[in-house]
């Protein structure tokens, strides 16, 4: 170790890992070089150099959130869709994928992505129309990406009208844009595509059979929502006679390749099912609790399915989300039990997420050799003191706002709480701008 040179080095900090070998260590020091987590303990090696160092006492470093479920674009729904019950899409009266303009989805995404980053999502798995200009644009912040294209068949211009029609044409087109976008993105080190087969109600089962075909000729990993609605079940039963995730199974899509979001209106025998395959579990606790509806999170994790965790559309705070996380299965367990406690809602945001998405062995925790994705958290405030269980303390009363610092790949991409790489004000104003226009255009 003698005479070893590290780029950036955190002292006396206090580490929540999210290493079960080594949960939390304190008064530690974190250094990272060349991208990575280099060291690891109580003080830095003897003669080490170090082209910075950052005292951190009061602060405590986290891995960066893996927030796999995300439709930056539909932050123009925000304050609105949250009380109309109902996923924007469904939904009429307010503005649509279908209506946005490719320079209105470039600004929105990247006021979504912004707010991701800066609450400490270090990884966003985003998905929806015009993938190819939002990739780049969120891409420019310097975070991970895992994106797709929303990928589907029917005609979403009717859906909420009611009016479900499939179109052939609309599915060929989708599914090489999605296969387009991971072609484009190949060999980017942040950037790893999948495909977002919208839900089983808008894929016909024979356009789902050719997602999970390019699924396994490609390796791409699929994001799809799965039991998110009362209407998804009537209309998947009403065209197959069966569950969502029977569909699934049967045209080639539950393995471990498959993120089901939502997982709201899943039976004993789908969680059975999906257990089985070893697909993972997308638990969005605050877009489904606001809406009335609770995950059977308990179940799934009895089963022993991968739990991850993702903000959906209402906002990009997943410290909040750690939180609905855990109180919405204490609901359901009606009890505080030793099944879910603050690391479990944790390892669903960091580690969780990071296995659900194929990269739990570069990134969701703080190790050594580890790529260095981290975000550091200024606890010397009142809602977060006493630091008697700092892991306690952040599930319980810590905010995305507590943010100080967020590192990607050993990059500081945001510093005293503000973007190092893109002006904040301005893309608040420009998405502003944009809103209004869509609002307008919708009413």
């Amino acid at each position: 170790m003698e005479n070893q040179e590290f780029d950036i080095a955190f002292t006396h900090a206090t580490l929540l890992t999210g290493d079960p070998a080594q949960r939390e260590l304190r008064d530690a020091t974190l250094a990272v070089a060349k991208g990575q987590i280099a060291w690891l303990g109580p003080d830095l090696p003897e003669h080490a150099r170090c082209k910075r160092i950052i005292d951190a006492r009061g602060k405590v470093i986290t891995p960066g959130f893996v927030n796999v479920h995300t439709h930056s674009i539909l932050t123009m729904v925000r304050g609105v869709a949250a009380d109309l019950g109902f996923a924007p899409s469904y939904t009429p009266g307010i503005p649509k994928g279908t209506q946005v303009s490719p320079e209105q989805a470039r600004v929105l995404a990247r006021l979504g992505a912004l707010e991701a980053l800066m609450f400490g999502s270090t990884l966003i798995g985003d998905n929806f129309v015009y993938a190819d200009l939002t990739t780049e644009a969120m891409a420019d912040l310097g975070m991970r990406l895992t994106p797709s294209w929303r990928i589907h068949d029917v005609d979403f211009t009717k859906v909420a009208d009611g009016r479900w029609e499939y179109s052939t044409r609309i599915g060929a087109q989708l599914l090489q844009a999605g296969l387009d976008l991971a072609d484009r993105w190949k060999d980017h080190p942040l950037v790893n595509v999948q495909l977002a087969a919208h839900a089983v109600d808008t894929c016909s089962d024979a356009f789902l059979r050719e997602i999970a075909h390019a699924s396994r000729e490609r390796g791409l990993r699929v994001n799809t929502h799965l039991g998110q609605s009362r209407l998804e079940v009537e209309r998947v039963r009403e065209r197959t006679g069966k569950t969502s995730t029977e569909v699934l199974n049967d045209v080639g899509l539950l393995n471990e390749r498959l993120l089901g979001g939502h997982c709201i209106y899943v039976t004993d025998s789908d969680i059975a099912l999906m257990a089985g395959a070893g697909a993972h579990a997308v638990h969005i606790p605050k877009c489904n609790a606001t809406s009335g509806r609770l995950a059977p999170t308990p179940k799934i994790k009895r089963a022993g399915i991968n739990l991850a965790l993702a903000t959906d559309t209402q906002h990009g705070d997943m410290v909040e989300l750690m939180r609905w996380a855990l109180m919405t299965a204490r609901v359901q367990e009606g009890a505080v039990n030793s099944d879910w406690q603050p690391q479990h809602a944790f390892h669903m945001a960091t580690l969780g997420g990071a296995n659900a998405v194929g990269m739990a062995d570069r990134i969701g925790s703080l190790e050594t050799g580890k790529d260095a994705d981290l975000v550091m958290f200024d606890f010397g405030r009142p809602h977060l003191t006493p630091r008697t269980n700092a892991l306690g303390t952040l599930v319980h009363t810590g905010q995305g706002r507590d943010v100080e610092m967020v590192m990607v790949n050993g990059s500081i991409l945001v510093e005293g709480g503000r973007p190092t790489r893109v002006d904040m004000d301005e893309i608040c104003a420009e998405a502003e701008q944009v809103c209004e226009a869509l609002w307008r255009d919708a009413h």
